[in-house]
């Protein structure tokens, strides 16, 4: 039967946000009126004020609805969640203002308490939130609000979603049991051989949501968990065989007015995204590049004095549809080694064998004897990547996509044709998830899932989390 935790979860969410909306704006009033020194503007009881404020609650807590924050898949990544929480926040508080704006009666007694409000609710908002995720984590380590999960399918997903959802206190899900002649060992969790054996032993009523990883040949079998899903108000999930194809921009039509069609294109980056994208990456790396000019002067001398030669490092990387550009970065390499292959510059060193450690340990090497002292530096505060913005302003690549690789590394990568339906990117999402502490082929995986589930609010979540990784230095060599 249907689990209502998201439902009561999402209920709490909405009266925090009210709560913290009416406090915020509440205390704005207070500090502006009660403890300001300048002279009052306009004389707005408290009693109008409240009331004012409460009947436009409900409008914010729609806008607070439109951009997500009550789906579960924006309110359990934290990182989405505050970037749209200012967002709401924003929105609302010129929603208040233009409302002031055309109303006949004054809303507010000083233009300093909507800026007050805006402050205090996202900080409230934020607290509450994050109260909110520390109650529900600890109802789940109670058992409470777990849903249960019963698997059906024989398959590496099956596998995968097993891994995933081990823990109950981390997840808010526990595996009740998996549908499926399976030769995998999966521990504790009951294995059944048919969907009706699964059913009789776990009880309907213990049954909250089903996760289908494979279709069976007859469409009868297929039927039957849909229909027990639906007849019992059970949540349905169904994971195709081909998870890469799926994952992508989704259309849902009906081809000639009768025949239900899903339509999957290779990325979700078309139309009017493209245009934003690109004017987003025009206005960015100019402004960057006017207001970093000074460092970037600063890093070419050092580059030159500590190591006279080349300032740049050149090399042909690989972009959209195959397409290759020269790409710009700060030398970081002693100018006999710059522009040479790991290979390369190791065999001219007389260091051969330090070419094959150095693809072992994942393209890295501790204390590259190639580097010199400011390339190290640059390395590490990936200072060195500056001169890219000049690619983004040529459009060779974007402020954010996959990673540029070499024609080779595209080569060697799975699904290539869709990596770079895209254009490459000066940061992407690989990089804000391990950078170097992450395997090539996870890395892909990444540049891969960034295609097929490309959206501008992603974009903006990558280059703030790039911000969070340079400044702490995480997985730099």
């Amino acid at each position: 039967m249907k689990n209502n935790a998201s439902f009561l979860y999402g209920l709490l969410l909405i009266l925090g946000d009210a709560f913290a909306l009416m406090l915020a704006y509440s205390a704005a009033y207070v500090l502006r009126v009660t403890y300001g020194t300048t002279p009052i503007v306009e004389q707005v009881p408290a009693k109008e004020y409240i009331w004012v404020l409460a009947s436009l609650i409900p409008v914010w807590i729609i806008i607070f609805a439109l951009i997500g924050l009550y789906n579960r898949s924006v309110y359990e990544k934290r990182f989405s969640e505050l970037g749209r929480l200012l967002v709401g926040v924003v929105l609302g508080t010129l929603f208040i203002i233009g409302y002031a704006f055309f109303s006949n009666e004054p809303v507010f007694p000083a233009k300093l308490v909507p800026i007050y409000g805006l402050l205090f609710t996202y900080a409230l908002l934020v607290i509450l939130r994050s109260f909110a995720r520390i109650t529900r984590r600890y109802l789940f380590g109670r058992n409470i609000g777990i849903s249960n999960v019963l698997i059906v399918g024989n398959t590496d997903a099956a596998k995968e979603l097993v891994g995933w959802l081990a823990d109950p206190k981390t997840s808010g899900y526990r595996v009740v049991g998996i549908v499926g002649s399976h030769n995998n060992s999966y521990g504790r969790i009951k294995r059944y051989k048919t969907f009706d054996e699964a059913v009789k032993a776990i009880g309907r009523r213990n049954v909250h949501s089903i996760m289908q990883t494979e279709l069976f040949v007859e469409n009868k079998k297929n039927d039957e968990i849909v229909s027990f899903a639906q007849n019992n108000h059970v949540a349905y999930r169904f994971i195709p065989g081909n998870s890469e194809l799926f994952v992508g921009n989704i259309d849902v039509e009906l081809f000639q007015s009768s025949i239900p069609m899903i339509a999957v294109h290779q990325t979700a980056l078309v139309g009017w995204g493209r245009i934003v994208k690109r004017l987003f990456d025009i206005l960015v790396a100019s402004i960057s590049l006017l207001i970093l000019s000074p460092l970037m002067l600063l890093i070419a001398l050092l580059v030159f004095i500590f190591d006279p030669g080349d300032i740049f490092f050149r090399q042909v990387r690989v972009t959209r549809f195959s397409n290759t550009f020269r790409i710009f970065k700060f030398r970081t390499a002693k100018n006999k080694y710059n522009n040479l292959s790991p290979e390369e510059a190791f065999t001219k060193m007389g260091k051969p064998e330090l070419a094959i450690q150095y693809r072992k340990n994942g393209d890295q090497l501790a204390k590259d004897p190639r580097f010199t002292i400011v390339g190290r530096f640059l390395r590490r505060t990936s200072l060195d990547e500056l001169p890219q913005l000049f690619n983004v302003l040529k459009g060779d690549i974007s402020l954010v996509g996959p990673r540029a690789l070499v024609p080779e590394e595209i080569d060697a990568a799975e699904a290539k044709h869709s990596i770079v339906s895209v254009k490459s990117g000066l940061t992407g999402l690989a990089q804000v998830s391990g950078r170097r502490d992450i395997s090539f082929k996870e890395r892909r995986k990444l540049d891969l899932y960034y295609v097929q589930n490309w959206s501008f609010w992603l974009d903006i979540i990558i280059l703030f989390k790039t911000i969070r990784v340079i400044l702490s230095g995480r997985g730099t060599n």
